[in-house]
């Protein structure tokens, strides 16, 4: 299998599975991304996801060029923007996602970095948006989301000159939240994924959802949604649970409900 999935205690695991080619993704890897990134939005078991690449060598190598340069889309296919829609390219996926980077992580690795939310490298990792140097652009969110996750002369070098970045560089510009050797990367996502399951899932998703939306809200028109999602939250069974269980001293249980 080119990619392997599975829900394990609320998370769902995600393995590009192609080591003998630096995990590069063609068409049927990217289908295949489609439909696990669909199922970690609806499967309610899933309250987590991490995505990783198989073997030590690499997180993944992006698109694999030779599966794509020589197809020619169908003119009708541009307007089904919907059609495969993965993580980076524009699903709404509230639920959170961590990357555990094991390596190369290069042109659409790092857009796809880029759509996840809590990011954890191997001190061998190295990122890298190069589809500048093979007369492309980093497609699926690589040219809207750098700047906004990147210092502006930092991003403009990789996206402009193709500037390769170390695990150390990356973690100093804010790029992933922490580096550890490769046999405590999976460990440390895991123990990433527990925290967050131990939190309210419902409170989650919506801080996550509310965070991204601002980024294109004016200020007073985030507000007021922050608040209608308040009052929303405030009516279910989780926001009932939190205050009770503080108060008896113990951890919540909360059932996404």
């Amino acid at each position: 299998m080119k990619l392997i999935y599975e829900v394990k205690d609320k998370v769902a695991y995600i393995t590009i599975n192609r080591p003998e080619v630096m995990n590069a993704m063609d068409a049927e890897v990217y289908a295949e991304l489609s439909k696990a990134w669909i199922d970690v939005r609806d499967n309610t078991d899933v309250w987590v996801a991490i995505i990783t690449g198989a073997g030590e060598k690499a997180f993944t190598a992006g698109a694999d060029l030779r599966s794509f340069i020589p197809r020619t889309p169908e003119k009708a296919d541009f307007c089904l923007t919907q059609k495969n829609m993965i993580l980076n390219r524009g699903l709404e996926v509230w639920k959170p996602v961590i990357a555990a980077v094991n390596g190369y992580c290069l042109a659409g690795g790092v857009t796809l970095l880029f759509a996840t939310d809590i990011r954890i490298a191997a001190e061998h990792a190295v990122f890298e948006i190069s589809e500048v140097k093979r007369g492309i652009l980093p497609g699926n969110g690589g040219t809207q989301r750098a700047l906004r996750q990147l210092p502006y002369a930092i991003a403009m070098e990789m996206l402009l000159l193709g500037r390769r970045l170390t695990a150390q560089e990356a973690l100093a510009y804010g790029l992933i939240n922490k580096i550890v050797p490769l046999n405590e990367l999976m460990p440390t996502a895991e123990q990433s994924a527990k925290q967050l399951c131990e939190n309210g899932p419902l409170a989650l998703r919506a801080i996550k959802e509310l965070a991204i939306r601002s980024q294109s809200l004016p200020l007073e028109h985030g507000l007021r949604l922050e608040e209608s999602f308040q009052e929303f939250l405030r009516t279910t069974e989780d926001a009932k649970e939190g205050p009770r269980a503080f108060a008896e001293k113990r951890k919540p249980i909360y059932q996404a409900r």
